[in-house]
């Protein structure tokens, strides 16, 4: 039980810290985006995590070593 816990507060912590890790983009995309096109939209901080995850797999840099 304890182990589980642990696994839990662990995901917990990598959720809180993915949300902080938004803020950039959703502080960005209203400050910036959104003034500078007319088109753009205020975004809200759960669309601006879910911005942040998509950019983070379309373009994620992936290398390879060979040792």
């Amino acid at each position: 039980m304890e182990k589980l816990f642990i696994v839990l507060g662990g995901i917990a912590f990598l959720v809180l810290v993915s949300f902080l890790l938004s803020a950039p983009v959703w502080l960005l995309w209203n400050d910036c985006l959104v003034d500078a096109v007319t088109i753009a939209k205020p975004v809200t901080w759960l669309q601006a995590w879910g911005l942040s995850f998509l950019f983070g797999l379309l373009f994620k840099s992936s290398t390879t070593s060979k040792g």
